[in-house]
C-alpha cells in the first residue's frame, strides 16, 4: 500500500490574482521620507552651530563693533562711533608693543622646552614600563591643577625673601634673586609655571601618536642595526610631524592667552600691571588693564582683535612651515 509524505501547505495567493501589484506608498509618505533623508544631517549638526553662534560668533562680532566705538564701563548703553581710532591708540602705545614682545618671549621660552620634554617623556612611556598607567596619571596631574593654585604655589617658590628656590640656590653660592622684579627672571618664573602645567598634557598627545606608529617600522629599523636613538630620530619624529605641528599651534594659542600666571606671580597691583616696569606684562594683562581697570572697552576690544590677527599670522606661518616640511619629506 503506497504512502504519501506529508508536505507543508503552499501559501495562499494574494487577493486579486497572481498579477496584482501591492499598493504603492502614498505621496506624502514619500515626500516625508525624502525630507527626512535630506534634513536629518543638518538637524544633527545644528546644536553645534547654535552654540557656536551664541557663545563664539556673536561675542566676536560684538567685540568688533565695540572696537569701532567709544564705550566706557560706566556707561555701557552709550556709544560713539570713532572708526579706527581705538586701533590707532593701541598701535601708538609703547606699552602695547612691550606686551607683544613679552608675550612672544614668554611663549618661546615656555613652548620650546615644554614640547621637547613632552616628546622625550612620551618616548620613555612608549616602552613597556611597570605601572605605566600610574605614571601617565602622575604626568597628567599638573594639567588637572587649577592655574590659580599652581601660580600661588610657584609664587611662594620664587619669593625673593624666604622663597624655596632662593633657599636651595643659597647652598650653591648663588645670592638671593628677585625673581619677580627682574627683566628675564620674571619671564623665566612664568615660563616654569607654564611648563609644569602643560608638559604632561602634550606628553599624552605625543604618546597617543607614537602608539599609532606601525611596529613594522621599528622592527625593520632594528633589523638594519638602528639603535634606540636612531629609531627615535628616523622613525618616531618623522611619524609625529603632524602631531608636533598641532601641539605648536595649540601652545602658541595658549601663550597668546597667558593671563593667570603673570597676574598671580606677584599679585596685587604689581601682578595686574605686569610688574613694576611692565617687564612681564602680556597682551591679556594689557587688555585687562584697559577694559577693567581703566574702563575703556573700545581699546580693550581693539587689543582682542589685534590678538586674533597675531594668532592668524602665526597659524599662517605654521601652515607654511608644515607644508614645506611635508614637501621636503616627500
Amino acid at each position: 500500500m503506497a504512502t504519501t509524505t506529508p508536505t507543508r501547505g503552499a501559501p495562499a495567493p494574494p487577493p486579486g490574482g497572481p498579477g496584482t501589484v501591492s499598493n504603492p506608498p502614498s505621496v506624502w509618505r514619500t515626500r516625508l521620507w525624502r525630507f527626512d533623508d535630506k534634513a536629518s544631517p543638518y538637524a544633527y549638526i545644528a546644536p553645534f552651530f547654535l552654540i557656536f553662534g551664541a557663545f563664539g560668533l556673536y561675542p566676536m562680532l560684538y567685540t568688533g563693533w565695540i572696537a569701532l566705538h567709544r564705550v566706557e564701563m560706566t556707561s555701557l548703553n552709550q556709544s560713539e562711533w570713532v572708526g579706527w581710532h581705538n586701533f590707532a591708540t593701541i598701535l601708538q602705545d609703547s606699552e602695547f608693543w612691550t606686551a607683544v614682545t613679552n608675550t612672544f618671549v614668554i611663549g618661546v621660552i615656555s613652548t620650546v622646552p615644554q614640547l621637547l620634554m613632552a616628546l622625550g617623556m612620551a618616548h620613555l612611556l612608549n616602552y613597556k614600563l611597570r605601572a605605566s598607567t600610574v605614571w601617565r596619571t602622575v604626568i597628567l596631574t599638573p594639567y588637572a591643577t587649577s592655574v590659580a593654585t599652581a601660580a600661588l604655589v610657584f609664587a611662594l617658590v620664587f619669593r625673593a625673601d624666604g622663597g624655596l628656590l632662593n633657599w636651595v640656590l643659597h647652598f650653591v653660592g648663588i645670592g638671593n634673586t628677585d625673581w619677580g622684579n627682574g627683566e628675564w627672571t620674571s619671564k623665566i618664573a612664568i615660563s616654569v609655571i607654564v611648563i609644569w602645567r602643560w608638559t604632561g598634557y602634550n606628553t599624552l598627545i605625543y604618546l597617543a601618536a607614537m602608539q599609532a606608529v606601525p611596529a613594522d617600522l621599528y622592527e625593520a629599523a632594528s633589523i638594519d642595526g638602528a639603535t634606540r636613538w636612531q629609531q627615535f630620530r628616523k622613525v618616531t619624529v618623522p611619524s609625529l610631524r603632524p602631531t608636533i605641528l598641532f601641539t605648536i599651534v595649540i601652545s602658541t594659542i595658549g601663550s597668546m592667552q597667558l593671563f593667570g600666571e603673570p597676574l598671580l606671580l606677584q599679585g596685587g597691583t604689581l601682578g595686574s600691571t605686569g610688574g613694576s616696569e611692565h617687564q612681564y606684562e602680556t597682551l591679556s594683562i594689557y587688555l585687562f588693564n584697559y577694559g577693567w581697570k581703566l574702563g575703556h572697552l573700545g581699546p580693550a576690544a581693539a587689543v582682542a582683535w589685534a590678538m586674533l590677527v597675531l594668532l592668524l599670522l602665526i597659524a599662517l606661518i605654521n601652515w607654511i612651515v608644515g607644508r614645506f616640511v611635508r614637501n621636503s619629506a616627500a
